[in-house]
């Protein structure tokens, strides 16, 4: 990377001083469509405690100027909460063979740079490091016909297909969230994306 543009790959309680800022890219990135998530820091806090409390959690960190400007988190599958881990399960896979790739989140004046490919890149490194032999993440399932959906929204089916992912729609989890519009919380389905290293 150029200029003051750092990208570092951390682990385990090297995240730890950078959660705060994850949690913040995560409340400003996910109010966008398709998530519009409604967040806040307490529940961010709780969230991450995940990647906190786990010595093999990995971060992906982009800098400018020691500015955290983006940041892309993955896991052990077997280490996440059960939300995730159920669909597997329940398909009988194996756990402690696959490696979870958590949210990628890249304020918009950063995109365009690459940097996407490097979250992969490295997330994907940190598995095979960890003995890992798929890789893989979820993503909100909308309806074609969303009416909220932006007129110059486009999915990125196409970019993760390109990294070698395959859409699982037979792995679907349910997450919790309030977004905008709703008074209280509810479920929203994820569909599964996986990788065979």
């Amino acid at each position: 990377m150029t200029g003051g543009l750092q990208i570092q790959r951390l682990k385990g309680e090297a995240i730890v001083p950078y959660i705060m800022d994850l949690a913040k890219l995560r409340i400003e990135i996910f109010k966008s469509y398709p998530y519009l998530y409604v967040g806040n820091l307490e529940y961010e806090k709780k969230y991450l405690q995940t990647y906190v409390s786990c010595p093999e959690s990995v971060m992906v960190l982009v800098t400018d100027n020691n500015q955290v400007v983006g940041a892309s988190t993955a896991i052990p599958l077997q280490f996440e909460g059960e939300a995730t881990k159920k669909p597997f399960i329940e398909s009988d896979m194996s756990l402690d063979k696959i490696f979870y790739l958590g949210e990628s989140v890249l304020l918009p004046a950063y995109r365009g740079r690459n940097i996407y490919k490097h979250f992969f890149q490295e997330r994907e490194a940190a598995a095979k490091e960890y003995g890992s032999e798929i890789t893989t993440f979820c993503a909100v399932e909308r309806p074609a016909d969303d009416t909220r959906r932006p007129v110059d929204f486009k999915p990125l089916d196409a970019s993760w297909t390109h990294f070698g992912y395959t859409k699982h729609p037979e792995l679907c989890a349910y997450y919790e969230w309030r977004e905008i519009g709703e008074p209280t919380i509810s479920a929203k389905p994820l569909i599964f994306w996986i990788k065979h290293l």
